[in-house]
């Protein structure tokens, strides 16, 4: 399947929640296909569905360029430790630009694979912060809500700047 274009903030999509997945046939795995695709092309770490207008809850993962890319239907967040971690983030629809933010260290998700069998894991680090990152987005929060409002204004500014250029 070929990349899809991505789609950019502010595209009011990337805040609005992504609906669940509920038929795991045909037309899922080509929507699978088509993240992993888009994200193997913009050399991404995570990507949702919502990354390309698609508004499912679907995001595909992969922490380093050594592994193949994980697939993770309808993902939720059920336990986070009370220890949190700080790590740089980013976006695909806001590229240029990066900020720190603060999630919890450890996180156990659960999901469904493109089977729809049901799956729970427990990550922690680097990649528990992209899994909430990725849960976020799914759930309508773009990445810099988590930011405090000075941070947040400062960094739209600079991705402003860096569009115009």
């Amino acid at each position: 399947m070929p990349a899809r274009a991505l789609v950019l903030f502010p595209d009011p999509r990337l805040m609005r929640p992504a609906a669940p997945v509920d038929d795991f046939g045909p037309t899922l795995t080509a929507l699978a296909d088509d993240v992993r695709d888009t994200l193997m092309a913009a050399s991404a770490i995570g990507l949702t569905a919502p990354h390309i207008g698609v508004a499912a809850r679907l995001m595909v993962v992969r922490i380093s360029p050594d592994e193949n890319a994980r697939v993770y239907v309808n993902p939720t967040v059920s336990w986070a430790s009370p220890d949190t971690a700080v790590h740089d983030e980013g976006s695909v629809s806001m590229p240029g630009v990066r900020e720190r933010v603060t999630r919890a260290a450890r996180v156990r998700l659960s999901y469904r694979g493109l089977d729809g069998s049901a799956h729970e894991e427990e990550v922690e680090g680097f990649p528990a912060a992209v899994i909430q990152h990725e849960i976020d987005q799914l759930d309508g929060v773009f990445w810099i809500a988590r930011l405090s409002r000075l941070k947040r204004d400062r960094l739209v500014k600079r991705f402003a700047r860096l569009k115009s250029a």
